[in-house]
């Protein structure tokens, strides 16, 4: 009988689990080709504005599948919900049958999307990161920094946001977590001051320019996963000496190598996956000077990865009950 999880106990068997390493494997996997993602699905409203993703996939030999819907409605605080929701529907490779549906309200892709940003920073991140710049104040840039406390013992932060409510609100969430949260309305400062930046925003239009960025800089880009969205100059990817992506060919038609392809700024030849960066030490950042750029547009192996490691632990609870 297909068993629904809820929020609550999704949240709960999350303690158990390492999604940074389930994460770290999935990568490796989807750039040794052992990953079946055909191409996302997703819809754009106008009105009020907002879309709906659909990502499904699974690895070759394993036993699961995995279809996941996610949401994002940007005016939803307007009348008391969040931005986004979703589920995740996990099947059995063997049979097809639906072993679980994870109402996780779009948690468990904040949680793979954050734990892919903690590989990024661990294998393309300075060593010595002096201070975190983060754009975005909501959910997502909450959630990147809490990953982060394992790849970095950085604890100084400077965070961007639109308005002083939403920086305010940040500020007295994350320092009870040992941070020390600066805030800025202008981008210039994050670059002028933060040597580890992660951008995860909606915005349609850079926010940082390739003047602004200093040697030694790394930035993990993962707010643009329609075509319609971009957060870096394109010019960014042009001066970084390492470009990485999660998948080569998803970013022809999203991301922030999709724009610097399209702009001419760079060409396919200069992407690595980060599944191969993992794997290969010399793709990895190999000076303090380095310009290091990965672009994240999400793909399905991440949602299988984090789905599958929920209902492990789960099935593992039903048994010992039993």
């Amino acid at each position: 009988m297909t068993e629904i999880i809820d929020l609550d106990r999704i949240k709960a068997v999350l303690k158990f689990i390492d999604p940074i390493q389930s994460i770290e494997k999935g990568f490796v996997a989807y750039s040794k080709g052992k990953a079946v993602t055909p191409p996302v699905g997703e819809m754009i409203f106008e009105d009020p504005p907002g879309e709906a993703h659909i990502k499904y996939g699974y690895l070759k030999g394993d036993d699961f599948y995995v279809i996941k819907i996610a949401s994002g409605f940007y005016e939803n605080p307007k009348i008391g919900l969040p931005t986004s929701t979703g589920l995740m529907l996990l099947f059995s490779q063997k049979t097809g049958e639906v072993l679980c549906i994870l109402l996780d309200q779009g948690h468990l892709t904040d949680v793979r999307t954050a734990a892919a940003g903690a590989v990024a920073a661990k294998y393309l991140g300075p060593k010595d990161v002096h201070k975190i710049g983060i754009f975005g104040a909501g959910i997502q840039g909450r959630i990147q920094l809490k990953f982060l406390k394992s790849i970095t013992k950085c604890r100084q932060v400077m965070v961007w946001g639109i308005n002083q409510q939403e920086l305010g609100s940040y500020k007295n969430d994350m320092e009870p977590l040992d941070f020390n949260i600066q805030t800025t309305m202008e981008p210039g400062d994050i670059a002028s001051s933060c040597n580890l930046i992660v951008t995860c925003t909606p915005s349609k239009k850079p926010l940082l320019q390739a003047k602004q960025i200093r040697k030694g800089t790394h930035i993990t880009a993962m707010g643009s996963d329609i075509p319609e969205k971009q957060e870096l100059d394109s010019d960014i990817l042009k001066k970084a000496d390492k470009v990485v992506v999660d998948s080569i060919s998803q970013v022809q038609e999203r991301g922030e190598s999709f724009h610097a392809m399209e702009d001419g700024a760079i060409n396919k030849d200069d992407l690595k996956e980060l599944g191969t960066v993992i794997e290969n030490k010399e793709f990895q950042r190999s000076s303090e000077d380095e310009i290091t750029v990965t672009d994240l547009t999400g793909i399905a192996v991440q949602d299988l990865q984090i789905s599958k490691a929920v209902w492990e632990v789960i099935r593992k609870q039903k048994e010992k009950e039993s």
